[in-house]
């Protein structure tokens, strides 16, 4: 009942509200305009306490609950508001409004020092980069099992790389806070996040079928926690946070039905998002670029869910489900111009 709150309204009656093109555009601008808002407040905050790292955690307080989801949601924008900005020639006075909000966006997402925030922008402007060039999915695949057969066979010398690497994310500086991503030697939030997986993959084997329960892993995980796991920040009252992934904590939840249904979920998103790219007329530059940058936006998010998921959350829920609606709705209009023409 908890998710279909969020799944209800915003999908099955999103698809309603975004049979017209232009509402789809105005639900982009008020988000990202809403977003400004928090940003702005976050930022000139932060500011007053000379950016710093702890300080990075609560600035954001009463938009956000933390910097994670705050990151997350800024690196959600970034596609965005380039999309708005390249989609088509605007006023000079819109154009700088525009300008405006990439440059806040861009600031506000280097100082959320948020490690996963920033490689799921990276990530989208690599998807970008297959889908501009077109590149096949038959060599995406081939490099992709490259990659892994390598990972595979040189995984003892990278354990050992990855014992060296003595890099903190409590530090401001950018490279070494994204070089901490990797120390799961010393780095108490790598730690925690490899304890909460253990514990998602215990609760996985006991009840393998069903899981516990949809959102019941908080409340289930610190009976799977091993001693040799438990980090400085390690607790067994359910209050900090939960499986740190979208698609363990699924698998915890509702067995392995839970995670093939996420799976499938995530890949009929993206399915129809770039088929409906690829048939949009080309002529339609605005709608297309549009469309281009919501599937980049829910990339960064469906990356970062590796490492957090925030789905429970309106912050999360509402734009990515308003999304999916937007393809449902986009892609009936498709079908019905396609027919017109005929």
């Amino acid at each position: 009942m908890a998710r279909l709150w969020f799944i209800v309204p915003v999908l099955l009656f999103g698809t309603i509200a975004f049979k017209k093109e232009v509402n789809v555009k105005a639900f982009i601008w008020l988000y990202c305009s809403g977003m400004m808002i928090a940003m702005i407040y976050t930022v000139f905050t932060h500011a007053g306490y000379a950016f710093g790292e702890k300080e990075s955690h609560w600035v954001m307080w009463p938009f956000f609950k933390d910097h994670t989801i705050y990151g997350c949601m800024v690196a959600f924008i970034v596609p965005l508001t380039f999309g708005l900005y390249f989609s088509k020639k605007h006023s000079p006075l819109v154009q700088s409004i525009l300008i405006i909000y990439i440059v806040v966006t861009l600031i506000a997402l280097y100082f959320s020092y948020t490690r996963a925030a920033w490689l799921s922008v990276f990530a989208a402007v690599g998807v970008w980069g297959l889908i501009h060039f077109k590149i096949k999915f038959s060599l995406i695949a081939s490099i992709v099992g490259f990659v892994g057969v390598t990972l595979f066979f040189s995984w003892d010398a990278i354990q050992i790389e990855m014992a060296r690497n003595k890099s903190e994310h409590t530090t401001e500086d950018f490279g070494e806070r994204l070089q901490s991503a990797t120390n799961v030697t010393t780095d108490a939030s790598n730690l925690e996040r490899l304890n909460r997986w253990s514990c998602a993959i215990s609760m996985f084997e006991a009840r393998p079928i069903f899981g516990f329960g949809p959102g019941t892993y908080a409340f289930e995980y610190a009976r799977f926690q091993e001693p040799e796991n438990l980090t400085i920040i390690s607790t067994s009252n359910g209050d900090g946070g939960n499986a740190h992934s979208e698609y363990l904590g699924p698998m915890a939840e509702m067995g392995f039905l839970g995670l093939i249904s996420v799976l499938l979920i995530i890949a009929a998103i993206f399915y129809k998002g770039i088929t409906l790219y690829n048939n949009w007329p080309i002529e339609e530059k605005e709608m297309r670029i549009i469309i281009l940058s919501m599937i980049l936006a829910l990339v960064t998010y469906y990356v970062h869910a590796v490492l957090n998921n925030f789905l429970d959350t309106d912050k999360a829920a509402v734009p990515i489900w308003a999304f999916c609606a937007s393809f449902v709705a986009l892609e009936i209009q498709l079908n019905k111009k396609n027919l017109t023409q005929k």
